[in-house]
């Protein structure tokens, strides 16, 4: 439940920050963006895609592609890496399952606070002596800076010059298109089952509503976005599976493998908890405690009497 909550999260915080970043340009007195992003990223993409439209001829549709087949390419190594570190902890966590599982199952069948909280702190020191970063795979440094080229990406297919009067197949690219929405909603669900596909049997169940967050945000954000920005995203959505396939195929063996042989140089450690809190309230304690008083006078008093 937790990881599913987390996964939701992510998605909106993505696709919220790129929102959040088209703030940054606005547009002057005579209808021309400006802002910081748009001036060092957006405008030479917006060149770039211009001397593809006009002095190569291609259109400003295919040009959108092209411009944006060459930016995913650059930034793809960050989106590898952040794949990697992810990967890694996940990994790591699978192949100590053996180890962590007795753990887990105390903390699932824990009757008391005490018992689940003695259970966690077991957990947390299990996987702080075997490695384990639960933070380390976040990757949050390479997606805060590629948010920057896909919110310029954004940008300069919106406001090149000449885009919303031109068409690509037959679709006006200064107008919404359903059609391409529907796709694009396709392309993300396709991605988001086959990111599913990496998680353990176990855990898709739980996480099985997450298939449909990304989908149903692209239909959301796609009814209000001209068919430009749509083409862009589509092209997006092609380097999102090529990327994900290359995390299962290629980053997952080979990290597998890599783990396998750290932990056959330096096999696991299991954590025994040496310390047993002691649960018994105050006051039993001190009942416990009280030494008992000396009935060795009470015959005496009798006999006197």
């Amino acid at each position: 439940m937790k990881k599913k909550l987390n996964r939701v999260l992510f998605s909106g915080l993505s696709l919220s920050l790129l929102f959040l970043l088209s703030g940054c340009v606005s547009q002057d007195s005579h209808g021309n963006p400006t802002g910081t992003i748009w001036h060092v990223l957006g405008e030479p993409m917006a060149k770039l895609i211009q001397h593809f439209a006009n002095n190569m001829d291609l259109g400003f549709g295919l040009a959108i592609i092209l411009v944006t087949i060459i930016v995913r390419c650059i930034i793809l190594p960050l989106g590898l890496y952040q794949s990697w570190k992810a990967s890694y902890q996940s990994e790591k966590m699978a192949y100590l399952k053996p180890i962590f599982a007795p753990i887990n199952e105390r903390m699932r069948n824990a009757t008391t606070q005490e018992e689940k909280l003695a259970a966690q702190t077991e957990l947390m020191a299990a996987q702080k002596e075997n490695g384990i970063n639960m933070l380390g795979g976040m990757g949050c440094l390479p997606l805060l800076v590629q948010m920057p080229f896909f919110s310029a990406m954004y940008f300069a297919a919106q406001y090149t010059q000449g885009v919303s009067e031109s068409t690509f197949l037959g679709i006006d690219l200064g107008s919404r298109s359903m059609p391409l929405t529907a796709v694009i909603a396709i392309l993300y669900f396709f991605q988001s089952w086959l990111s599913m596909q990496a998680v353990a049997e176990e855990q898709r169940a739980a996480m099985k509503g997450t298939m449909y967050v990304m989908p149903l945000m692209m239909v959301f954000f796609g009814m209000s976005m001209p068919a430009s920005v749509l083409l862009y995203w589509l092209v997006g959505g092609f380097f999102s599976i090529i990327q994900q396939l290359i995390t299962m195929f290629i980053i997952k063996p080979k990290l597998r493998k890599q783990i396998a042989e750290e932990f056959e140089k330096n096999p696991p450690k299991t954590y025994k908890s040496t310390k047993r809190k002691d649960v018994t309230p105050a006051a039993a304690t001190t009942q416990l405690n009280k030494p008992k008083k000396s009935n060795r006078n009470a015959g005496k008093q009798r006999h006197r009497k």
